[in-house]
């Protein structure tokens, strides 16, 4: 087997950050590029991108597949089959921190294989820019709100205690 013939890296990398998200009790989100091949609410889509929370708490059934990202998921409510082809998938990052990877955008699961780009944003659900795929286009990942994750309760999260100098971290117990 030839390199032009080999799987594409995309889902195995999706795989293994999701696994890194999830042992490091981190909040996996994956960014989408939507179109007609990709199931999602399209309330929720918002210039043809959605963002979504595919931790075990937000999701139920979930497959990381070599072709598919598949799950159900409650949108206000109500559940919903979620399929996302995994050349839609154009960023895997954690919430909290925004540690992760994202990809060039391609149009078939089967794609030749592409090299992500690694990157870090700030905590916050981002809104994903990106240009058609092609030799040299980087996707960049910029902060916005958060209106569409999978979980809209989901609160920001909470800002670390800052050390105190000098200080040892102590325990008060409540009654």
């Amino acid at each position: 087997m030839n390199a032009l013939d080999s799987t594409s890296t995309r889902p195995y990398l999706i795989r293994a950050l999701y696994d890194w998200c999830t042992d490091n009790g981190l909040t996996p989100y994956v960014a989408v590029a939507v179109d007609e091949t990709v199931q999602v609410p399209r309330e929720y889509v918002k210039n043809n991108e959605i963002v979504l929370n595919i931790s075990f708490d937000a999701t139920s059934s979930l497959k990381l597949g070599n072709d598919f990202i598949e799950f159900k998921a409650r949108f206000a409510g109500s559940a919903r089959e979620i399929m996302v082809p995994i050349g839609r998938v154009i960023a895997i990052y954690a919430r909290e921190n925004g540690q992760g990877m994202a990809f060039p955008l391609t149009d078939t699961p089967s794609a030749a294989p592409q090299s992500p780009v690694e990157t870090e944003v700030e905590p916050a659900a981002p809104v994903v820019e990106h240009a058609p795929a092609a030799e040299g286009k980087i996707v960049q990942l910029v902060p916005a709100n958060n209106n569409s994750s999978a979980r809209d309760d989901d609160p920001e999260p909470p800002e670390p205690p800052k050390p105190q100098q000098g200080k040892r971290p102590s325990l008060k117990r409540v009654k």
